[in-house]
């Protein structure tokens, strides 16, 4: 089995991408949209955006038009074999990740997430790719609905490829809420300040964790240089509740500032009061940085796991909290208005 040194720099590795073909799945998705601006940078040979969407690939293409679009389906496993015929990395983005319309047709969750993802891991080991980086979501841990359910299979079954010799190496990385990205609320809140409507939140204690597109494509970075097979990844990230989001949205968008209103609409079906990004089980064969934490698989477990009590978890509730506005404010001029995708 291939394994990359842990020891080894982020940014040696990163070099290494110089003249390298990378795949991106889903690449027409926010994750895509940045992590191509980061790659060109390093020089590599090619890089393939593959996705379903041919109007998303037209309107990226604009902006990035050296980059080699396929259209395709992860659910048509010729086509992502074709797809990944000379790949040296593949970054596996595309899902269906949005709640409600995976609880009201749950077998194309597990179309997309589980069957696409074991086609994606199949053809990855079939092309000799050298390292496959799966992008997953709390919501996969203790999952409460069918798309975190669908996204938790998505890790299992990206996570067992190395149990047996493999040129490929498998990993993960999970992610709380990334700010600005398709599906976020930022966004929706943006909308309803320029469309003059009232902000709706779920319920005001409900906590989120705030992490920057940057930070995820880091994350992912991270993932490809320290993965030697099997992990899961999670970069560490403050929290805020929803109801702080959405005075300081107001606060910094709203021509009506404090007076914009603000509505409680109720929990929907699926949602969690708060993200989970390691539960104490995973707990248990983690370790852990300043930064990040790296869930090890059950067949390789670390010989020195994080020290943490019994029954802890990771989740945005015991994170650090922004409680101010000030501060919520600072993450969101870190976010940049460039994240508000549509």
């Amino acid at each position: 089995m291939r394994a990359v040194s842990s020891e080894a720099p982020a940014s040696a590795h990163i070099m290494s991408l110089e003249g390298s073909v990378i795949l991106i799945t889903g690449g027409t998705g926010s994750f895509g949209s940045r992590v191509a601006q980061h790659l060109l940078r390093k020089n590599p040979g090619q890089i393939r955006i593959f996705s379903r969407d041919e109007k998303k690939q037209w309107e990226m293409k604009k902006s990035f038009p050296d980059l080699r679009y396929l259209v395709g389906d992860v659910r048509d496993y010729d086509r992502v074999y074709e797809a990944m015929k000379g790949v040296d990395y593949v970054f596996h983005a595309a899902a269906l990740k949005q709640v409600p319309s995976c609880e009201d047709f749950p077998f194309e969750a597990v179309k997309t997430n589980i069957v696409g993802s074991q086609n994606a891991c199949r053809a990855a080991r079939e092309n000799g790719v050298k390292t496959m980086v799966a992008l997953s979501t709390d919501k996969a841990v203790k999952p409460v609905n069918a798309m975190g359910m669908s996204k938790a299979m998505m890790e299992k079954l990206v996570c067992s490829q190395n149990q047996f010799e493999s040129d490929t190496t498998y990993c993960c990385v999970r992610y709380g809420n990334v700010m600005g990205s398709r599906g976020s609320v930022i966004p929706l809140f943006k909308q309803q300040i320029e469309s003059g409507k009232p902000l709706t939140l779920t319920i005001p204690e409900m906590t989120r964790f705030l992490m920057t597109l940057d930070e995820s494509v880091d994350l992912v970075f991270q993932a490809m240089t320290h993965g030697k097979g099997g992990e899961i990844f999670v970069r560490k990230a403050p929290a805020c509740t929803v109801q702080n989001l959405a005075e300081t949205m107001r606060r910094r968008f709203s021509p009506q500032k404090e007076e914009h209103p603000i509505q409680s609409i109720g929990i929907r079906p699926g949602e969690k009061i708060h993200e989970i990004l390691v539960n104490e089980y995973e707990m248990l064969r983690a370790t852990e940085s300043e930064q990040y934490f790296t869930i090890h698989p059950e067949y390789r477990k670390p010989e020195n796991p994080v020290q943490r009590p019994l029954g802890e978890e990771y989740t945005s509730e015991n994170t650090l909290q922004l409680d101010s506005l000030d501060e919520v404010e600072s993450k969101l001029v870190a976010m940049g208005e460039t994240e508000f995708y549509d």
